[in-house]
Parts: C-alpha cells; sequence; structure tokens
C-alpha cells in the first residue's frame, strides 16, 4: 500500500497479463485500475476515488514514482506497467481464445478506427460505444445482449472507474479496465512519446511539452513526492 491506496508489486508486464487471462484461458473476472502518484493523491483527497481503486481488483503501478516508493518499501525491482501498453497486450492474449470484447469510449470515429484496428489484429470485438452518453443505462442493454469477457473503457479517470462500478453492479462476468486516452493513440489521433523518452520515464514529461494546460495536474505528483519525502507512503 501507499499512504492506503493498494498497489500489486508486479515485476513485470507480463505476470500481469498472465494474472487477467490464464494460459488456460480463463479470464480474471474483475477491474484492474491504474495507479499514478495523480491517483494516489486524488484516492486521499477523495474517499470514492480511495473506495474505487482498493475494491478494484488488480491495481497495477503506471507511473514511475509509484514503482519507485514501492520498490522503496518492498527492496524489490519492479516494473513500470504501461496501461496504454498493458490492455493492447491483454486484448492480444484474448485472440488465441477468441474472447468477445467491448470498447467503450472516445468520439465516434476514433472508437470504430481501434475496433477495426483490433479486428484486423484478430481480436473478437464484438460491439462498441463511443463515450458520448448519459450514463450506464445507455450503454448496460448493449453489454447485457453481447455478453463479452472483457471491457476497455476509456473515458478518463475517474469517470471511466466510476462507468465501470455502475456497470458491474448488473454485469460483473468479465474483465474491465479503465485505459484514458489510449484509444486516441491506438486510432493515430495522438502521438505517444517516443521510445527514448519511454526508456527514461519521462512520458508525463513528453505529455506536459505537448500539453502544457497540463500542469494544472501535475500539483498532485508534487504532492506525492513532498510525501515520499517524508516517509509518509
Amino acid at each position: 500500500m501507499l499512504a492506503g491506496v493498494k498497489v500489486i508489486p508486479f515485476k513485470s508486464k507480463n505476470q500481469a497479463v498472465n494474472t487477467i487471462i490464464s494460459e488456460q484461458g480463463d479470464v480474471l473476472e474483475g477491474v484492474a485500475v491504474a495507479v499514478n502518484p495523480e491517483k494516489v493523491i486524488k484516492a486521499l483527497e477523495d474517499q470514492p476515488t480511495m473506495r474505487i481503486i482498493n475494491s478494484s481488483t488488480i491495481q497495477y503501478a503506471d507511473g514511475i514514482g509509484v514503482v519507485k516508493a514501492l520498490e522503496r518499501k518492498t527492496s524489490q525491482k519492479l516494473a513500470r506497467v504501461a496501461g496504454c501498453e498493458l490492455w493492447l497486450d491483454v486484448l492480444n492474449r484474448s485472440i488465441q481464445f477468441n474472447l468477445p470484447v467491448v470498447l467503450i469510449g472516445a468520439q465516434q470515429h476514433v472508437v470504430e478506427a481501434c475496433a477495426n484496428i483490433l479486428k484486423e489484429q484478430g481480436v473478437n470485438i464484438v460491439a462498441f460505444q463511443n463515450g458520448f452518453f448519459e450514463g450506464v443505462e445507455d450503454v448496460l442493454p448493449l453489454i447485457e445482449k453481447v455478453q463479452p469477457k472483457i471491457v476497455i473503457v476509456a473515458q478518463g479517470s475517474p469517470r471511466q472507474e466510476k462507468l465501470i462500478d455502475k456497470i458491474r453492479d448488473s454485469y460483473s462476468s468479465a474483465f474491465f479496465m479503465g485505459v484514458g486516452g489510449s484509444f486516441d493513440v491506438l486510432a493515430g489521433e495522438v502521438p505517444r512519446a517516443p521510445k527514448s523518452w519511454q526508456k527514461l520515464n519521462l512520458e508525463w514529461l513528453y505529455r506536459l511539452a505537448k500539453e502544457p494546460k497540463r500542469i494544472f495536474r501535475q500539483k498532485g505528483l508534487v504532492k506525492f513526492v513532498w510525501l515520499a519525502v517524508r516517509g509518509k507512503l
């Protein structure tokens, strides 16, 4: 745990994938949620966010700050599990077992492009829905109709986590994962940081350089570092 927030100390991304879909094709019925420094601080300030994270099935470290804090607490070498990679690796594993998948989120042309790209790769996309709807009642009938084993939601945090929470009240027989803006990246609408930046764990800085307005979201990172320095995590 970091300041009361659960995080699983995965040693590799493949370990996370194997936890979600076994080698026999069994799918973990639950929720995976990314944990980064900003989300840790959000959880400390917002009890519903803390509840959603801690009640999830898999909390993975998608932020180098979280990884370093966990390594300090566990004295183990751990891996950052990038959500923008994990969901694609999970879907790649799903091909072997022809698992039905639903995509939810982003603009219509974006989610449609993602569906087409994934279908070409062999992923069994049984339905998709753009992110412009009022509430869970607008997507639940679709999910109940197609009975997916994997549901990927791209609506940004914490909106996507709250939607998943509501869906699972009626339909829990699937693995759910929120992926933020990953549909835009897959569809080619938004570029991901170059490999050199990724290797240096500086994707956050690349995004900040591309979108300076994100600076207002970095206050959580500053607070996280301050808590880490003081040993409060």
